[in-house]
């Protein structure tokens, strides 16, 4: 355990399953007291149990992302009990497929407020106090999936592309203010939500991988952290193809 991360607090969003709970498993042995919000009250009492169990420190607020009031409300309550908040993780996230005929715009736009309005809540309600002090670390989780509009994932790219930009935006802005912002790009990841994928994942890594990467990368503060870079590699490519080669290369994944 890193004793200098021994008296500093870690919430996370998203922290049920997925990267978000391997995720703070990972925080724990750099020492840190976890705060944990995610929807199903039951995931986050047996992660909790385990930091415990580890001797680690948790807490859990069960909060829908997608609703601000709530989500201020509880990582708000999680501060009261565990201290001011040192690094926000805001994770929790959704894709969805993007229908065209007809279109699943009502979908779409919760999907938005998950991964968009979700970080933009998470944000609010750390870092006014992390102003007040002149120190602090917001992180989020975008998606290498930001860098391509991809035939039937138009609304996740375009979420996670908005989570790029917002978060770029916020890290100039607090350049000289103390306060450190870190974006994560993920590739394919093992998670509830790639299982519903009906393509091969190519270098599908696992969430317990994902998360000691992004726990490295917190730790060195990088301002934005893309992995694995075969993924990152591929997608950064596929920038420069014509149309017609990706919705080639696209058929039957949609």
């Amino acid at each position: 355990m890193n004793s200098t991360a021994s008296t500093k607090v870690a919430v996370l969003t998203g922290a049920s399953s997925g990267i978000g709970r391997a995720l703070a498993k990972e925080l724990m042995k750099d020492g840190y007291k976890l705060g944990l919000v995610a929807r199903r009250a039951d995931e986050l009492q047996k992660l909790a149990d385990e930091i415990r169990v580890a001797s680690g420190v948790a807490e859990y607020e069960t909060a829908d992302v997608s609703k601000r009031e709530a989500t201020v409300s509880a990582i708000h309550n999680l501060a009261q009990r565990l201290g001011p908040v040192d690094l926000m993780i805001a994770n929790a996230g959704m894709g969805i497929h993007t229908d065209l005929d007809p279109m699943n715009t009502a979908e779409n736009e919760q999907m938005f407020r998950v991964n968009v309005f979700g970080v933009m809540y998470a944000l609010e309600a750390v870092l006014p106090s992390m102003l007040a002090r002149g120190s602090g670390h917001l992180a989020a989780v975008s998606s290498l999936a930001a860098y391509k509009g991809l035939p039937g994932s138009a609304g996740y790219c375009a979420s996670k592309a908005a989570v790029k930009i917002y978060m770029e935006a916020l890290r100039i802005q607090l350049r000289s203010k103390g306060v450190h912002v870190t974006t994560i790009f993920p590739g394919f990841v093992r998670t509830p939500m790639t299982e519903l994928h009906p393509f091969k994942m190519p270098f599908l890594l696992e969430p317990d991988e994902a998360a000691r990467r992004v726990a490295r990368a917190l730790r060195r503060k990088k301002k934005e952290f893309h992995f694995p870079w075969q993924t990152t590699r591929l997608v950064k490519f596929s920038r420069w193809l014509p149309d017609w080669i990706m919705e080639r290369i696209s058929r039957g994944t949609y």
